[in-house]
């Protein structure tokens, strides 16, 4: 039997081709669907503090990622410009997502790639690692805080694309005001259930990693993490922006750590209600039993 003409095998592959891709989006859909119990996977929202309606809305992945590079900057005593910088600039290269690919040899967050002495895979894989090394070419660029956006970004990415980080910068913008602390409140999360374990010694070390040692977490009672919030007296009005990029940061991480409830500044987060920040019900202004000088995370099982 004479075999098909050519133009009939191409379309029969296209066919093929394209009934598989369909095939794995099914099969992705279907494991989301298994892993968080037939709900739609969690999101989080940031919203202005400006009463102007803006506002993003973004995985539990991407708040994670973006809440590590927050907290790399301002521990590094970046101001909220760098921040923004560097938050459009991981929404263009990888979409806030820690990926395993790129352009050549490009990895993880910023696209960095080893051959140019960003840091190993290993290294570069690391979201607090590459937030820190992007930090730190960002702080060699004369007067990066005032110039525009993209060209302080591409004074460091050396993109093909630099126009391209401009797209980001409005959400960005709103993303460093919620992680740096700024805008009290402004960033929420619906919470599920992550796929690694949780507890208070995962978050103590998530902290440490994220904002170094400095912030010096407690030990509180069962699953408990108290993180102590300086006094305003000693960092003038940075304190209470502190204690909001630490309850910010919480929040984002709930999914991957199992928490389920933040308390800061006579307000709360909870994971079981409707993921968005309410006045406290009880106890000081840090929530139930707590002080006001710190930020209360309460872990799940």
């Amino acid at each position: 039997m004479p075999e098909p003409p050519t133009f009939l095998r191409r379309g029969r592959t296209r066919r093929l081709t394209a009934a598989l891709v369909v095939l794995l989006a099914v099969a992705g859909y279907v494991a989301v669907q298994y892993v968080y119990g037939g709900k739609p996977s969690p999101r989080c929202t940031v919203v202005s503090a400006d009463d102007d309606g803006a506002s993003y809305e973004f995985t539990a992945e991407q708040a994670q990622n973006a809440a590590t590079v927050a907290a790399v900057g301002t521990t590094r005593g970046m101001p909220e410009r760098a921040v923004t910088i560097a938050l459009a600039t991981a929404l263009q290269e990888s979409g806030l997502r820690n990926i395993r690919h790129g352009d050549r040899d490009s990895l993880g967050l910023f696209q960095q790639r080893p051959t140019q002495g960003w840091g190993d895979e290993r290294q570069i894989m690391d979201p607090a690692y590459s937030a820190a090394r992007f930090y730190e070419h960002l702080a060699e660029v004369p007067g990066y805080s005032r110039l525009p956006l993209t060209v302080a970004a591409q004074r460091v990415q050396r993109s093909g694309y630099p126009q391209a980080y401009a797209k980001h910068e409005p959400d960005a913008v709103l993303l460093a005001a919620a992680l740096t602390g700024r805008a009290p409140a402004t960033f929420s999360c619906e919470s599920g259930p992550g796929t690694d374990g949780g507890g208070p010694a995962r978050v103590r070390a998530a902290i440490v990693r994220d904002f170094g040692r400095e912030v010096r977490p407690d030990e509180g009672g069962g699953r408990t993490v108290t993180v102590p919030v300086p006094a305003a007296a000693a960092v003038g009005d940075r304190a209470p922006r502190r204690g909001w990029e630490l309850a910010h940061w919480a929040v984002a991480q709930s999914s991957a750590l199992r928490i389920e409830r933040v308390s800061y500044g006579g307000r709360e987060w909870r994971a079981s209600g409707s993921g968005t920040w309410h006045k406290a019900r009880t106890g000081g202004a840090a929530g139930p039993g707590a002080a006001a000088d710190e930020v209360r995370i309460v872990t799940g099982e």
